[in-house]
């Protein structure tokens, strides 16, 4: 008995919604703002959306914000509230884009520089 009583002591003091990712939005689709609603509130933001998807239950913002730097942002479905907002790396994107320079390049027949 006592040993039970210390579990659930635990688990009390541990609910099991802490088990996972924090970023993860459990929220029934009725309950979500609709996609518009995320588009005016990036708008209002001054920043410009690329792509608005659904990502671990949550809206994902990928765009820029208002100085041109590569953001994704997190957003609750049903509040609109900032879960996350990450500054995107833009040397990932330069050396990408040189990758695909040089894989054109080397279909075309070109030397590299």
């Amino acid at each position: 008995m006592k040993k039970t009583l210390t579990i659930l002591g635990f688990l009390a003091a541990f609910p099991v919604g802490a088990a996972h990712a924090d970023d993860d939005c459990f929220v029934p689709m009725a309950d979500w703002q609709p996609r518009d609603a995320v588009a005016r509130l990036a708008t209002e933001s001054g920043w410009t959306v690329r792509r608005i998807k659904i990502d671990d239950g949550c809206y994902e913002i990928d765009g820029r914000d208002a100085e041109g730097r590569r953001i994704e942002v997190t957003v609750h479905p049903a509040t609109l509230e900032v879960i996350e907002f990450e500054y995107e790396d833009e040397d990932e994107d330069e050396d990408k884009d040189k990758d695909d320079d040089r894989r054109r390049r080397d279909r075309e027949g070109e030397k590299d520089d």
